[in-house]
């Protein structure tokens, strides 16, 4: 009996009747919760089973010897690319050598759009000083605003490695939401009228351009916020191998292998990185605590904005164009590619079968990609990283 006793102390049964084990089984069923809407809902199934099938990880009864922050451990060693921020550069390799920025060449002014849903990310920044976060704080949560996951979790390693598991969790979660929570802001605030608008086939763009942009653009950028080199120093250089017409073969390899690889860590790992309970100097750092509830609340407070914002700015250029444009595009300026253009897309097919704004939306979708990772360089230099 005695050996039947040590042997059942080191199971996770034994751990289930400990008294904080239900907060554990919480998260456990929020894992699979995330893992019936990428599969039930097809929301981002990429993001939401890796982290889904991680949250179960990180959160079973009795193994917490062998998670993330258990030092030399395989998930301990898997999460350093989290922890140093070397996935999120990896992913933004695979964004640019699968990313067309044709639509964006050929209608410069739309880059205005992704940066105007940028807003979002400046007001959460302040809403998180609001509720007594601080300035580093802040800054990590505010990008959550744009959307934008790997970007998120890359500023959160910097400014407060502590929050990482809620702000990546909450970025992901948003930007798998993007076809729930954009269109009811979009019908708010465009009328019937506004949403029939075709605007005109995008021109032709040349090679030369499109090896142009990705230097062009990395140096301009850079010049503004010099902290998003290796963000954006990854996604243009994956353009260029797309569109040299020479490095085929690693364009492939970053827009298949790479990536596929990394998404795999990355979800794995942050979705086993939000254990409910995790004491650090007598401190819970878990994940079941009232900032991650703060953080998730600012999340979509954030999204919503950048979503307003972007399709407001829409309207205000309109006042000023001869050739209109279709305001609902405006809502993609936040860079959930390419998920944010398809929803605009399918709102205007709802009005005409024969307006195809995917093509421009694009446009927008891929400057807000570009505007994060410029909101964070500037969060990184404005806080002295």
């Amino acid at each position: 009996m005695s050996e039947f006793l040590s042997f059942f102390s080191t199971t996770g049964f034994y751990h289930l009747f400990q008294s904080d084990s239900y907060l554990y089984l919480i998260m456990m069923a929020i894992g699979i919760f995330f893992i019936y809407l990428g599969i039930a809902k097809n929301y981002e199934p990429l993001l939401l089973v890796p982290i889904g099938f991680g949250i179960i990880i990180g959160n079973m009864p009795g193994a917490g010897a062998y998670g993330v922050y258990t030092e030399g451990s395989v998930f301990n060693i898997l999460y350093l690319g989290v922890k140093l921020g070397f996935y999120p550069p990896l992913i933004f390799l695979g964004i640019g050598s699968m990313t067309d920025f044709s639509t964006l060449i050929a209608n410069p002014k739309l880059i205005l759009l992704g940066a105007a849903a940028q807003f979002g990310i400046f007001v959460t920044f302040i809403g998180a000083l609001l509720l007594e976060f601080n300035v580093f704080e802040a800054g990590a949560i505010g990008i959550i605003g744009g959307a934008d996951g790997p970007t998120s979790i890359f500023l959160s390693t910097k400014l407060a490695p502590h929050l990482l598991g809620p702000i990546a969790i909450a970025a992901y979660s948003y930007m798998a939401l993007v076809p729930v929570i954009q269109p009811p802001i979009i019908k708010l605030l465009t009328t019937s009228k506004e949403r029939k608008i075709r605007m005109k086939t995008p021109r032709l763009v040349t090679k030369k351009e499109k090896i142009f942009f990705p230097v062009i653009g990395f140096i301009i950028t850079i010049l503004i916020a010099p902290g998003a080199v290796p963000l954006l120093g990854m996604l243009f250089f994956g353009n260029i191998l797309k569109e040299s017409g020479v490095t085929e073969r690693l364009a492939r390899t970053a827009s298949n292998a790479i990536i596929d690889i990394v998404t795999i860590l990355l979800g794995i790992c942050v979705g086993a990185s939000t254990q409910a309970i995790r004491m650090v100097n007598g401190v819970n750092m878990g994940f079941l605590t009232a900032n991650s509830i703060k953080i998730f609340a600012l999340g979509a407070f954030s999204f919503c904005i950048a979503t307003a914002t972007g399709v407001i700015f829409a309207k205000l250029m309109n006042i000023f164009l001869k050739d209109k444009i279709n305001p609902m595009i405006g809502a993609a300026g936040v860079s959930a590619v390419p998920d944010s253009a398809r929803v605009v897309h399918h709102l205007g097919q709802q009005h005409d079968r024969s307006n195809f704004l995917l093509m421009h939306a694009m446009a927008p979708n891929v400057a807000g990609v570009i505007g994060s990772a410029v909101a964070a360089g500037v969060f990184l230099g404005i806080l002295g990283y």
